[in-house]
């Protein structure tokens, strides 16, 4: 197999755009500015913007011992922030969904952390997480095993380990193992140690007019093997590294708000879309990626048949209609979407990078032009990320749109 190539020193985010608008081009994969500009005046998005421009869900209401023990739970959330190919089985086994579901596995590793049972977030417990533990705390042990026909005894059914949750829990625990034991191997006592050691190194950066970001993205990146979201298409390679950017993003919003922050966060207005499953099947729904004109033999305009339907955009690009809290919570199984190769999900995340680029640039153009649209000039691609993905969650009918599945990944 041939190796994937780390971008340049310190042209990581760089990297990141301009792989992901390389991709999209080269596949034929549209965005018009008409699909653009109607996404950005319409009700659906200028009514609920603002509230949702932040919503990244990073954040647990629980009392911290110190800073590092709370920067060190982030990372991980960070780290673990993946399974979306898992989704339906998951809501199947528990009423939630991936995110939700590695958000109360975290919540669960500190409880028991906290309450004497082996500090599970250290970089020593992580090294050495069973796939069991894993199962226990995400309470999902019921769902690990699949039946089959005995081989030899007609109507004899045995068990064994295996189906979805079971591939997932596999997953994780490989992931918080081989996170652990980099960790150990670096002399690491946790991972917020680890990423508190790259923040920290973003001074040398500053001092030569450097882009802070781009030092510790690259820190996390080389250090970390969950962080190395990059691939291979057609030999040419396209960078996404969506967890170790949304890790950077989160930090920041957490602890720059005050005027002296504990941890040294750089600015993060600047860097591209943490790009997942959700955020470029939403942009397919809403029109603004047309994979109609994509390469035939990429297959991907089969993806999403009825995406760009008249008569179901403008609905969707409508504004919502307000819906009783309490109904909101007995959410239904949603159907799966549709199951793509590696090659397409990358093609896929990384028209989405660039989608959102092109998004900002017009809705800085529109608030420019128009005194009513002025809010519109302070857009970033970090805030267009946070509504994307909590509207998804936000409103009935987006929530039903599928979401197109890769299993057997950790990054996304």
């Amino acid at each position: 197999m041939t190796a994937i190539p780390f971008p340049v020193s310190g042209k990581f985010i760089d990297a990141v755009r301009e792989s992901s608008q390389s991709l999209r081009t080269k596949f034929n994969i549209t965005v018009s500015q008409d699909a653009v500009k109607s996404f950005l005046l319409s009700s659906s998005f200028t009514s609920s913007f603002s509230r949702l421009r932040t919503s990244h869900g990073l954040i647990l209401p629980l009392n911290f011992p110190s800073l590092i023990s709370e920067l060190n739970l982030l990372c991980i959330l960070s780290l673990l922030n993946f399974a979306s190919g898992y989704r339906v089985p998951l809501h199947a086994a528990t009423g939630r969904g991936a995110f939700d579901n590695v958000r109360a596995l975290v919540f669960s590793m500190y409880i028991s952390s906290s309450t004497g049972a082996g500090d599970l977030l250290s970089a020593r417990g992580m090294k050495a997480m069973q796939e069991s533990t894993v199962a226990d705390l995400m309470g999902v042990t019921d769902e690990l095993h699949i039946e089959r026909p005995h081989e030899s005894i007609p109507g004899v059914t045995v068990g064994e380990l295996g189906g979805p949750i079971w591939e997932l829990i596999q997953l994780l625990t490989k992931t918080i193992n081989e996170t652990g034991t980099v960790l150990v191997k670096g002399g690491y006592p946790d991972l917020g140690s680890f990423v508190l050691e790259a923040f920290e190194g973003r001074e040398k950066a500053k001092a030569q007019g450097g882009d802070e970001c781009d030092v510790i993205l690259e820190r996390l990146v080389r250090g970390i093997p969950a962080f190395q979201d990059m691939m291979l298409v057609n030999n040419e390679p396209v960078y996404c590294f969506k967890k170790a950017l949304l890790t950077i993003h989160a930090i920041a919003l957490r602890f720059g708000s005050s005027d002296t922050p504990a941890i040294p966060v750089p600015r993060t207005s600047h860097l591209p879309i943490f790009s997942d499953n959700v955020i470029p099947s939403l942009l397919i729904h809403l029109g603004v990626i047309d994979l109609s004109t994509s390469t035939p033999a990429l297959n991907l305009s089969s993806l999403f048949p009825e995406a760009g339907e008249a008569e179901t955009l403008e609905a969707l690009l409508t504004a919502a209609t307000p819906t009783d809290p309490k109904a909101s919570k007995n959410k239904e199984v949603p159907k799966e979407g549709p199951v793509v190769t590696p090659e397409q999900a990358y093609i896929l995340r990384a028209a989405a990078i660039d989608a959102c680029e092109l998004i900002v640039q017009a809705a800085h153009e529109l608030g420019a032009s128009s005194e009513e649209l002025a809010w519109m000039k302070d857009i970033t691609a970090p805030e267009l990320d946070a509504w994307i993905w909590a509207v998804a969650k936000d409103r009935p009918d987006y929530r039903r749109l599928e979401r197109f599945v890769l299993r057997n990944t950790v990054f996304f």
